[in-house]
């Protein structure tokens, strides 16, 4: 029986627009006892850093997606205005 340590990490970059972006990580380590569970463990901890991520940037994409949506509304009222002022 030979006890060994196995890590993994996960980084992600979000575009949030504006030239402004966002990176998230996560490092896991795990102790394993024996080499050959060791290449489950490595997945099953890749895929719950990769959970941690994406649950991590939810919220400042969401947040995100609701400025730029209030920004490109401003916009439409500010070019509708114009074009009432024009007329």
């Amino acid at each position: 029986m030979k006890i060994g340590t196995v890590s993994v990490s996960y980084s992600r970059k979000f575009n949030l627009g504006n030239y402004e972006s966002i990176e998230l990580g996560c490092s896991l380590w795990a102790q394993v006892e024996e080499e050959e569970d060791a290449d489950g463990v490595v997945q099953f901890l890749y895929h719950q850093a990769k959970a941690a991520v994406k649950e991590a940037a939810m919220p400042v994409i969401k947040a995100n997606e609701f400025q730029i949506s209030k920004a490109k509304s401003q916009k439409k009222v500010t070019n509708d205005d114009a074009i009432v002022e024009e007329l």
